[in-house]
């Protein structure tokens, strides 16, 4: 059973075009809406590509990683960035609950204009390099409640510096045909000389002498992040954006917000409150 969560808490500038805020309360039927304010940024609601059944077993998703891996685009024209979005998930240790968040931002002033949940259950295990099939289903879920859809989106994972070349930041990258970044807090394959301890330094992530990502110090004083391709978008380019959305954290922007939205939700047991509310 799926269960979702949607709700906006910014409001739009003078003369913005706006829109009811709506509140979608997650196990509840209904649909309550409350009078507000809503940046609105007339774009389409996400579009999931064909997906495929996550009911597998862990022989089956390696073979299935091998398959998708020869779809994964590792270049890509991105055009006019105006919108950016961060996803994440979070779960208690030993639930089979699956809190699931996409947020997102306005391009270059990060402004939030929208946060998503959806929260699922799974029986497949936590396997390192088999997040997606843990994961995934929830996160689709929570994309298929964005309104909107973005120009690139972040996830806080590994894109092709993975076992197979196909982590989290690929995967859906495949299923949701959108340019992805993968942002990680530590290396799942490869090696990276530290980088240099200015804000902006980088150095290459390599595996067996390929070049998989970037480790990028994103804040002085603090360990890099370590930034790889997800799909149809070039390195260098994750890496500018993954700079661009930097605001005096060691995390981008994106997958920041969806961190800490993602905690929320799943602190609330799914349910967040209304500004000022109980």
């Amino acid at each position: 059973m799926v269960h979702y969560c949607v709700i906006s808490l910014y409001f739009a500038a003078p003369g913005a075009d706006c829109q009811p805020l709506v509140w979608v309360n997650p196990g509840c039927d209904g649909i309550i809406s409350y009078p507000g304010a809503l940046p609105t940024t007339g774009r389409q609601p996400v579009k999931i590509q064909e997906t495929h059944s996550f009911d597998l077993t862990p022989a089956e998703a390696v073979r299935l990683q091998e398959v998708l891996r020869a779809q994964v685009r590792l270049s890509g024209d991105t055009g006019e960035i105006s919108l950016v979005a961060g996803a994440d998930a979070s779960y208690t240790k030993g639930s089979d609950e699956i809190y699931a968040v996409a947020v997102a931002l306005r391009y270059p002033d990060l402004t939030v204009v929208e946060r998503v949940s959806a929260r699922t259950t799974t029986s497949f295990p936590y396997i390192p390099g088999l997040l997606t099939f843990r994961e995934g289903p929830a996160l689709i879920e929570a994309f298929r409640r964005l309104q909107s859809e973005p120009d690139v989106i972040f996830f806080d994972g590994q894109g092709i510096a993975h076992p197979r070349g196909l982590g989290i930041a690929s995967h859906l990258g495949v299923l949701l045909d959108r340019p992805t970044v993968g942002v990680a807090k530590s290396l799942l394959v490869g090696t990276a000389a530290d980088p240099g301890p200015a804000r902006g330094s980088a150095s290459p992530v390599r595996r067996d002498g390929e070049t998989i990502g970037m480790a990028v110090r994103t804040k002085a004083g603090t360990k890099p992040v370590y930034v790889s391709v997800g799909h149809r978008i070039a390195l260098a380019q994750a890496v500018d954006l993954v700079l661009a959305t930097t605001r005096g954290y060691r995390l981008p922007e994106p997958t920041r917000q969806a961190h800490l939205f993602a905690n929320e939700v799943r602190r609330g047991g799914g349910q967040t409150t209304l500004p000022g509310g109980e």
